[in-house]
């Protein structure tokens, strides 16, 4: 009698099963350039200047005395396209000819490519801010700060940090409007785990979401005004601050943003000279084809007096 089972004609059975399906990674929301302030009178070169006037002064008089003239206080912004960024994929003939998935691949490469271009402009222009201000100090404006450490305990966030960048912001006469917070999903973790009874029992707290309610752009909830976003993508710093309460170090920390959202108050510059496109080619020499998406682009911290960096550490988190 002949028989058909796996212990005796395993050569009829394939070793390995391969699915149709491809396994692809889980991308972050990108959330930060919806908050840039973009040139428009920016049409050729890499440099522009922008010129800034500050406020007219007020003097005593007298009755036949000579008015004091003064002039206007001046300055100059210099802004830069600094970032020429690009992506590259091919596949050879020999793949395309022997591969079960090289159709599917080929129709990943320019999704794929622009995703990587758009996260890069997403990590330069949310470390632009920090970038800008000045390493382990406070960068005090009007006397308050704007960069420091977070003051809860191992150094994560507390309440009285937002209070605290509101101030700040308010010192420097920023619009009360329209606050907005990037921060680490660390710092998300941290204000969940104050407990609920903070949520309830806090007036201040304004419209407190006590459910989480997440959209594709990562909205947390709201704290002191300012609506708090999650960001995968906000860089990292180690350094020590002496600031408000004393002198504190974040040893593993990650810079997260504060700051109004307001017309003209936004910090955040930039300009896309290039937008992310694609050319591709076929290499006789090498026998494939070849995929290259190049863009053009570059962030600037406009207004220093209109963000706030609070640097928390990652590593408290259990």
């Amino acid at each position: 009698m002949s028989s058909f089972a796996t212990t005796t004609t395993d050569h009829l059975i394939r070793s390995q099963l391969w699915s149709s399906k491809l396994k692809e990674m889980f991308l972050e929301d990108l959330i930060g350039m919806k908050w840039v302030d973009m040139i428009e009178d920016f049409p050729d070169g890499d440099l522009i200047n922008i010129p800034s006037i500050g406020q007219a002064e007020v003097f005593d008089y007298a009755e036949n005395r000579p008015v004091t003239y003064t002039a206007f206080d001046t300055g100059n912004y210099q802004f830069t396209i600094s970032n020429y960024k690009g992506s590259a994929l091919y596949i050879t003939n020999k793949f395309k000819q022997d591969s079960f998935y090289a159709e599917k691949l080929v129709s990943k490469f320019v999704p794929n490519m622009y995703r990587a271009l758009a996260k890069q402009m997403e990590v330069d222009m949310l470390k632009v801010g920090p970038a800008n201000q000045t390493a382990s100090n406070p960068n005090n404006i009007n006397g308050a700060a704007h960069r420091f450490v977070g003051s809860g305990t191992s150094e994560t966030i507390a309440l009285k940090d937002f209070a605290l960048a509101k101030y700040s912001l308010e010192m420097a006469a920023v619009p009360m409007t329209n606050l907005v917070a990037i921060v680490d999903p660390s710092v998300e973790y941290s204000i969940k785990t104050l407990g609920l009874g903070v949520y309830d029992a806090n007036p201040t707290w304004e419209r407190v979401m006590k459910e989480d309610l997440v959209t594709g752009s990562r909205f947390a909830f709201s704290i002191f005004g300012f609506d708090v976003y999650v960001s995968l993508n906000l860089p990292s710093y180690n350094e020590t601050i002496t600031g408000p309460g004393g002198s504190r170090t974040a040893a593993a920390g990650k810079a997260n943003l504060f700051f109004s959202a307001t017309g003209d108050a936004l910090p955040f510059v930039g300009l896309v000279r290039e937008q992310p496109h694609i050319d591709s080619e076929y290499n006789k020499d090498f026998q494939r084809e070849e995929y290259v998406t190049t863009c053009r682009y570059g962030f600037g911290l406009y207004r220093p007096e209109a963000l706030v960096t609070i640097i928390t550490d990652t590593d408290a988190v259990s």
